[in-house]
């Protein structure tokens, strides 16, 4: 039969017997002599046999306390190992910042100024690099799955992020180098407006909308030749003709390949990366990987 003993019946009755008194135990565990006893006596319960001999020339261990002793130690020494590995599993979880991001913003060595930057304000800190697809606009803000992240604005429910933008990069248009405007060195967007676009996923919410530039379209719809979620699949449907897209500059070595190419756009704003956090996470690894982003900026610019 298996006896469910709590660890805490045997530190008293290892505390017993290291005292052999009870009162000496009792007040080494900070509990009262008459509930130190009660307890003992539990234990001893259900064992089903004395622990100790008390009589009036004090207390010994009997031969079953004897053979429960050097268990009873090994027991509790594993696990106070147990509770201390948990323990830094906890320091080192709370010490983890997970940074999403959908694309990587390389851009003049940003990461890099952001990491030197934060680990000398955390150097017991690590930090998790968690690439998402395109459909994900908040690259795992909403579920929880990142602490920040680097998105393309506009967010979905910007109300929920606060955040800090890290570049501000015109937007390009990329094409085949088999199409009719790719001899032209700009472009308008006015001579875009009846191309196939490719599209993000409707998952991606008003980015979906902002990167086929509805902005600028006077409410004309857009037509939609795919969709794409990463840099192959859109590399590979610029190449089959099924439309053009249009990208931030600093992404263009992702799509620029061979047989890709890229042109500046008339008529389009710039677009905006940023580095955003739930709004009311105040956790210092948060604020402080956003402040180490802002002097990174401020040192490129």
């Amino acid at each position: 039969m298996v006896m469910d003993v709590h660890g805490r019946d045997l530190r008293y009755f290892v505390a017993v017997a290291d005292e052999l008194h009870f009162t000496r135990a009792a007040e080494r565990l900070f509990v009262s002599q008459p509930a130190l006893s009660k307890q003992i006596r539990m234990l001893e319960r259900q064992l089903g046999a004395p622990l100790f001999e008390r009589d009036r020339q004090g207390v010994r261990l009997t031969q079953v306390g004897a053979a429960l002793l050097p268990h009873a130690r090994q027991v509790l020494a594993e696990w106070d190992a147990a509770w201390q590995a948990a323990e830094r599993a906890k320091s080192r979880q709370r010490a983890t910042l997970v940074v999403g991001m959908s694309t990587s913003p390389g851009r003049g060595g940003l990461l890099p100024a952001i990491r030197s930057r934060f680990t000398a304000a955390h150097p017991e800190a690590r930090v998790n690099l968690r690439q998402v697809s395109w459909d994900e606009a908040t690259a795992g803000l909403a579920d929880g799955t990142a602490d920040v992240a680097f998105v393309w604005l506009p967010v979905p429910d910007p109300g929920r992020y606060t955040w800090v933008v890290v570049a501000e990069e015109p937007r390009l248009v990329a094409m085949p180098l088999t199409h009719p405007l790719a001899s032209r060195e700009v472009i308008d967007f006015a001579d875009l407006l009846d191309e196939p676009f490719l599209a993000l996923p409707r998952s991606a919410g008003p980015l979906r909308d902002y990167w086929l530039a509805l902005d600028a379209r006077d409410g004309r719809p857009a037509r939609i030749g795919a969709e794409i979620a990463g840099t192959d699949e859109t590399y590979e449907a610029l190449m089959d003709g099924q439309g053009i897209c249009l990208l931030a500059t600093g992404n263009t070595p992702l799509i620029a390949l061979e047989g890709v190419i890229t042109r500046p756009v008339r008529g389009l704003s710039p677009s905006q990366l940023a580095l955003a956090w739930r709004t009311g996470d105040h956790r210092p690894l948060i604020l402080d990987y956003a402040r180490a982003c802002q002097q990174a900026v401020q040192r490129t610019e």
